[in-house]
């Protein structure tokens, strides 16, 4: 659909799911408690949805390890589960306008991104893993003659996901396939600003097979239903994207607890080096305001700081300049906008806080900036650039999770990587060289979990996609996010003689 009123009928006629999903049953919050989802496009609720705390955290989990322990999906043929999730795959992309608008609506990208990318992208997902299934193979040791020795993966038991705001559908996606397809039971967690495809995408689960309580889903607050999960003594292990803070919270819950194992994708303020030796800096400025301005700069790999050797920094400048004009916000609905609204006012405020700031640090706005009001919302800012950033300001050092650049100029190699390695995150980088060996040299050296090459934030389900230092640990895709679900397994046979 690529028509603004079709969206806009069809957003109107949208059934939004209100009650969690335990055991294969809706279930409001005991205590009556209730989140207000609202649309930051328009600054309209759109739903008052279950809040869950302890008491449903406790239902979820029990109905979840209940479902492992006597249910069939874990102890299914892996080419049983696996289609499953084929069908899973095939109802997500039959019901791939729904989906596109929940994410739409509740978060604020534009929904032409989430039919485009984020729902396709998500049932390739579960698709690729559930292919998977019947490709895996164990090992046998070599061991001596008279013994057989054998390593085999099995699912954990019950696995919390607690997922961002940022790509609801994508992030749900890219914990449940793996921890699923393991024959895992699983409690999710979606963001409160952003529950609908996480219910909706549960409800499907059923439909394609699933068994009841080896999917639930508890919307509510992270302090709440967040905490609850992060301390409860029968979950194995839990599974986290979102902010470092956050991620250290459910270390010390883990270790409060039971020591359950702690999986965490976090925070980033990933580099994006641009030498003098590249042929086509146009595309180099093209990929650099996609990388910053994609999905609103609410993306935790986002390209945020830009060094530019200095030989071409001011004519990289304009043709970046250039670029972000392309990508002023617009209503989510309306295919022709290429940006949308911020997640809520919060995000807002905090945004324009560190514009602030950087202009108070001396730092020189570049383009962007403001601001705007959009169809009787303010959850609007325009593509911002700032030149002239230092390492000490605080737009270099914190993540700023928007559309705003921070721009610092480097003379050489050795300062180029040493820039961009001086940083407590450790998630992405990309750097643009048409000398080979330059980029292997520096892709060798960059701290990051994913390092492009003439390109921004290359991803694909086949790569394993994560970082390091407060970045977090533990890799989300490919076949290596198994070992976030499975734990291996020695059975000795000692053979008579």
């Amino acid at each position: 659909m690529n028509d603004f009123n079709q969206w806009k009928t069809r957003a109107a006629q949208l059934r939004l799911r209100d009650s969690a999903l335990i055991d294969g049953e809706p279930r409001q919050a005991a205590d009556g408690t209730r989140l207000e989802v609202i649309n930051p496009a328009t600054g309209k609720c759109l739903a008052h949805v279950a809040a869950c705390g302890d008491r449903e955290v406790d239902l979820a989990v029990a109905s979840a390890r209940k479902a492992f322990e006597q249910g069939p999906w874990a102890r299914m043929a892996p080419i049983e589960r696996k289609a499953v999730l084929l069908r899973l795959s095939q109802l997500m992309l039959e019901h791939r306008e729904e989906l596109a608008l929940l994410d739409s609506l509740s978060m604020g990208k534009p929904v032409m991104d989430a039919w485009n990318i984020d729902v396709p992208g998500a049932a390739h997902v579960f698709a690729w893993y559930g292919e998977s299934l019947d490709k895996l193979y164990d090992q046998v040791a070599p061991s001596a003659a008279n013994v057989l020795a054998t390593i085999t993966r099995v699912p954990l038991g019950v696995i919390a996901a607690v997922v961002p705001w940022n790509f609801p559908l994508d992030m749900a996606a890219w914990k449940l396939a793996p921890a699923l397809a393991a024959g895992n039971s699983v409690v999710l967690k979606p963001a409160e600003q952003s529950p609908f495809s996480a219910l909706r995408l549960a409800e499907l689960a059923l439909e394609a097979g699933l068994p009841p309580g080896v999917l639930n889903v508890v919307p509510g607050r992270g302090e709440q239903a967040g905490r609850a999960l992060g301390l409860h003594p029968d979950v194995d292990s839990l599974v986290f994207t979102g902010s470092t803070q956050v991620g250290k919270y459910f270390m010390q819950y883990a270790a409060q607890s039971n020591l359950k194992q702690v999986w965490l994708e976090c925070g980033g303020k990933s580099p994006n080096l641009v030498f003098a030796d590249c042929q086509d800096l146009d595309l180099a400025a093209q990929k650099a305001a996609f990388g910053i301005f994609f999905n609103q700069g609410e993306v935790c790999s986002a390209n945020s700081r830009l060094l530019v050797q200095r030989s071409i920094h001011d004519e990289f400048v304009e043709r970046l300049i250039a670029q972000a004009r392309l990508w002023q916000p617009g209503n989510p609905l309306d295919p022709s906008s290429r940006a949308g609204a911020i997640v809520d006012a919060r995000q807002t405020a905090r945004i324009m806080g560190y514009i602030q700031q950087a202009e108070a640090e001396g730092a020189s706005l570049a383009c962007g900036g403001r601001q705007l009001r959009i169809d009787g919302s303010s959850n609007f800012i325009e593509p911002t650039i700032f030149t002239q950033v230092h390492a000490g300001m605080q737009l270099a050092r914190e993540e700023v999770f928007g559309p705003v650049l921070a721009v610092s100029v480097f003379d050489d190699e050795e300062q180029a990587i040493a820039m961009a390695n001086e940083h407590i995150y450790g998630l992405a980088a990309s750097l643009w060289t048409d000398d080979l060996n330059r980029a292997h040299r520096v892709a060798r050296r960059l701290n990051a979990g994913t390092v492009s090459v003439n390109t921004v934030d290359a991803l694909d389900v086949t790569v394993p996609f994560g970082g390091g230092k407060q970045s977090g640990f533990g890799r989300d895709l490919s076949l290596h996010a198994f070992d976030k679900y499975t734990q291996l397994k020695t059975t000795w046979i000692q053979l008579r003689s």
